[in-house]
């Protein structure tokens, strides 16, 4: 049975990251519509159904190119939206001992120490120069 199924995979995409990304959140829709009663239900449990039916259209494609093409997409965006994360973070971890800036000209984040009253700041990118209080 293993080699059969094997054989029928053979040639076509199966599962990436976005379709994991996918039957989660086709988890969550079909949870949702369990939970919600009335017309807003069913509505989410057709929704759900149909991205089923997207992923398994996805995993039984035989269109690589255009395949790798979305997951691509997609591993982008996780990677900007992680990166955004990682800064906020950073940002917040920092907030006590650092107060940052935003470049009016070139809109690059500058950060300075605290406690320094009102000080020239000079961003490294443009060379622009502006005053803010430390």
């Amino acid at each position: 049975m293993k080699e059969k199924m094997a054989r029928f995979m053979a040639g076509r995409n199966g599962n990436d990251q976005l379709n994991l990304f996918l039957f989660a959140v086709d988890a969550l829709l079909l949870l949702a519509g369990l939970l919600v009663k009335g017309p807003a239900g069913r509505g989410l449990t057709v929704a759900a159904l149909a991205l089923l039916g997207y992923i398994y259209f996805r995993a039984f494609s035989r269109n690589f190119p255009r395949r790798r093409e979305e997951n691509e997409k997609y591993l982008r965006l996780q990677y900007r939206l992680a990166a955004a994360l990682k800064v906020r973070k950073e940002k917040w971890v920092q907030r006590k001992d650092y107060k940052f800036f935003t470049c009016p000209s070139c809109k690059t984040t500058l950060r300075v120490p605290r406690g320094h009253g009102k000080i020239k700041i000079v961003c490294r990118k443009c060379g622009n120069s502006f005053t803010g209080k430390s």
